[in-house]
């Protein structure tokens, strides 16, 4: 086993999560019997560096490797359901719509967002996102058509699937390129960020004045932020400062606790 690059919990059993490996596995997990996977599928060629569950259907699961490919996983099943080999680089994120069952869009170091419907063996839509590496992307909450991603090249953009052609806003701040963006749950324009510049940022796409917020506590690259979807405006961040700051949106901009 190598280092773990991310972890999806399962949509149908409340005990299972699957992880990713530096190693080209793919692991599902029990928390009942935590000692051995009760899964390990070893079909990439190398690091699996994002997976995301589909939280519709709820039996399937989506893996992007740096071996170019994307993979789609039932846990019932010894091998992957399908393999998707059209970016031509590293691929960072893949991430299933809320919307739609069968939709999923992903990244890569291509510099494009790719749009697939998992009936299909290719993609249904090619967006040429970035100037640079394309890390991270996600789904708005409250509109079905409106994604997310962020770049190497240091902004965050915001896409009408409908009309890729152009971005709908591009969002400058970030000093070095962005590591990872999630959409907020509880309001619909609202976004969150952080970069190897060792900020956390917040957003909102729907107001001139588009940069909400500066959060400057870690002193590493910071790679990891989430919102409490229970707890509206709460934030937490992770980075390689080997901590974790939870931050209170609005408020003076100190985390409310560290880990």
């Amino acid at each position: 086993m190598d280092g773990q690059y991310d972890v999806a919990w399962s949509e149908m059993n409340d005990n299972q999560l699957v992880s990713t490996c530096g190693d080209g596995s793919v692991k599902l997990w029990d928390l009942q019997s935590p000692g051995f996977p009760l899964m390990s599928w070893e079909e990439h060629q190398a690091e699996v560096y994002s997976v995301d569950w589909n939280l519709i259907t709820k039996d399937t699961f989506a893996t992007g490797s740096w071996d170019d490919t994307i993979k789609l996983w039932s846990p019932e099943s010894g091998q992957s359901i399908s393999t998707l080999h059209e970016h031509q680089n590293c691929v960072y994120g893949v991430c299933w719509s809320p919307y739609q069952p069968t939709m999923f869009a992903s990244c890569a170091g291509d510099r494009t967002v790719k749009l697939w419907d998992m009936g299909m063996n290719q993609s249904t839509t090619t967006i040429p996102a970035h100037d640079f590496e394309v890390l991270s992307l996600d789904w708005n909450k409250y509109n079905p058509n409106l994604l997310v991603t962020a770049s190497v090249d240091k902004t965050i953009k915001c896409w009408d699937i409908r009309n890729p052609s152009m971005e709908l806003t591009i969002l400058h701040g970030h000093t070095y390129a962005v590591r990872r963006v999630r959409c907020s749950p509880h309001q619909q324009g609202v976004i969150a960020s952080c970069s190897y510049d060792m900020t956390m940022r917040m957003w909102d796409m729907e107001s001139p004045n588009s940069q909400l917020q500066v959060f400057e506590h870690h002193t590493e690259f910071t790679v990891g932020c989430d919102f409490n979807m229970f707890n509206e405006g709460q934030i937490a961040s992770c980075a390689w400062d080997e901590t974790v700051h939870v931050w209170n949106q609005g408020e003076y901009p100190q985390p409310a606790m560290g880990f």
